[in-house]
């Protein structure tokens, strides 16, 4: 087996072996990842680049909000909304090409994973 195939397999096992608060923490993961490379791709004038890791990182987003039960906690729905606001931020980032706008949604949502990071580590 190649290199690249064994790697893809150990993240295929690291995905359906982890908790549901560490997938948690890996989505949050690489949504602020994506932002920080749409956020650089945006500085540096590659749009292409830039395009794909915003739509990645709002597909995340999207993810994150439909999967919320609503019901769970009584801060479902301030989460909800904050999710929301950052996927309009993001798109209209990507629209106007705004570097700043992605790293705030990144500054916004990087305290939530650090606590869910907490989180998933104290339940383990």
């Amino acid at each position: 087996m190649t290199a690249p195939h064994l790697r893809d397999r150990y993240l295929q096992d690291s995905i359906n072996t982890a908790s549901p608060g560490k997938l948690l923490v890996m989505l949050y993961d690489r949504m602020i990842l994506d932002l920080m490379q749409g956020e650089e791709a945006l500085r540096t004038g590659e749009r292409e680049i830039a395009n794909e890791k915003i739509n990645h990182a709002q597909e995340i987003v999207l993810e994150l909000r439909t999967t919320l039960e609503m019901d769970a906690w009584e801060g479902a729905p301030g989460l909800a909304n904050l999710y929301g606001f950052i996927l309009t931020e993001l798109i209209g980032a990507n629209i106007k090409r705004d570097a700043d706008r992605v790293a705030g949604c990144r500054k916004l949502l990087e305290p939530l994973r650090d606590a869910w990071r907490e989180a998933a580590s104290a339940g383990t």
